[in-house]
């Protein structure tokens, strides 16, 4: 499933409070759909990496009551308590758990319950883990276990991601790069012993990299440690191209602007001016859609429908009526 159909559907099984276990490639977003869901919800989250758990963790440490010649289990204080409480418990990597962690988080998951710890009813389970296929260091889900759950298998889709990029303002030359080559932005193999390499997670961090200002001598190698050398250096030579764009503001106010027939920097163009048309004046709007018809016919498309994927309103301008009587065939 893609992001958007994968968090449209564990919404769903969240509120009817059906634990459900998210499948995935490491790197592509999975914890970040399930905490963006909480936040949305108005809901508690608490992410436990069971991987770094004893089964001591989640049953308790078990003591003797004198007053009542009985043993109990001391419960962990990670866990929720409150009785009106509501969220989300987030079992991340369970299956790279040991077998015996697995067996405690079999139990929660099972009947709500571990040790003398019970989950309020107002908490849903969620569980997300690597494919054995990626050759991590995984073990086998028991089947009583994996039977508990509803099992989603999250793919990487380069629109989603997009969209998700734009909302939260990553650099444009890494929106105009992967746009350029989408392959780019999941690059795994697990066949390859390379340490480093491209996912939206990574990505990520190269935007935050870029933001640091680190010092040029040192960008390609940090970016190597991120993303890989290979896609570092076709990076950052493309990143290049944003420097010989025309002037976006001058575009955003209606003025003429020298325009390069380079299919790279036409790319980092569109990435740049949806990147400031985020609240952007309806004049801005106005004279971007004007812009669009000096592009070429492809990356004039490209442009309006990057503008309505992220919210633009474009419809009511007189411009967009004009472009849709020239392009509306494009959009079939």
């Amino acid at each position: 499933m893609k992001a958007n159909e994968l968090k449209e559907s564990l919404s769903k099984l969240i509120d009817v409070k059906l634990p459900t276990f998210i499948w995935g490639s490491p790197g592509i977003g999975k914890s970040s759909i399930v905490k963006q869901i909480a936040q949305e919800k108005n809901l508690e989250f608490i992410d436990l990496r069971l991987s770094l758990l004893d089964p001591t963790d989640l049953k308790g440490i078990p003591f003797f009551d004198s007053n009542n010649n009985e043993a109990l289990w001391a419960q962990p204080n990670f866990l929720p308590k409150e009785p009106a409480s509501q969220g989300i418990l987030f079992l991340d990597e369970i299956n790279t758990a040991p077998p015996s962690v697995q067996a405690a988080a079999y139990q929660l998951v099972l009947d709500r319950k571990v040790g003398d710890y019970e989950l309020p009813k107002g908490w849903a389970i969620v569980a997300a883990g690597n494919s054995e296929s990626d050759r991590g260091v995984v073990y086998r889900m028991p089947p009583p276990l994996a039977n508990r759950f509803i099992h989603l298998e999250m793919e990487v889709s380069f629109e989603d991601w997009k969209s998700w990029a734009y909302q939260k303002s990553i650099e444009p030359a890494i929106i105009a790069f992967l746009n350029f080559d989408s392959s780019k932005l999941f690059n795994f193999d697990p066949s390859s012993n390379e340490k480093s390499f491209a996912t939206p997670r990574s990505w990520e961090y190269v935007d935050r990299v870029l933001k640091s200002n680190i010092p040029k001598a040192s960008e390609l190698e940090v970016l190597s440690g991120a993303i890989g050398k290979e896609t570092a250096v076709g990076f950052i030579g493309f990143k290049k191209v944003m420097h010989r764009l025309p002037n976006i503001e001058d575009i955003l106010e209606g003025k003429e602007v020298e325009l390069e027939e380079d299919t790279q920097l036409l790319f980092a163009l569109i990435s740049a001016l949806v990147a400031k048309l985020q609240d952007a004046p309806q004049e801005a709007i106005e004279n971007a859609i004007k812009f669009s018809f000096k592009l070429p016919s492809e990356f004039s498309v490209m442009l309006i429908k990057d503008m309505q994927q992220n919210s633009i309103e474009l419809e009511d301008t007189e411009a967009f009526e004009e472009w849709v009587e020239q392009y509306a065939y494009l959009l079939e």
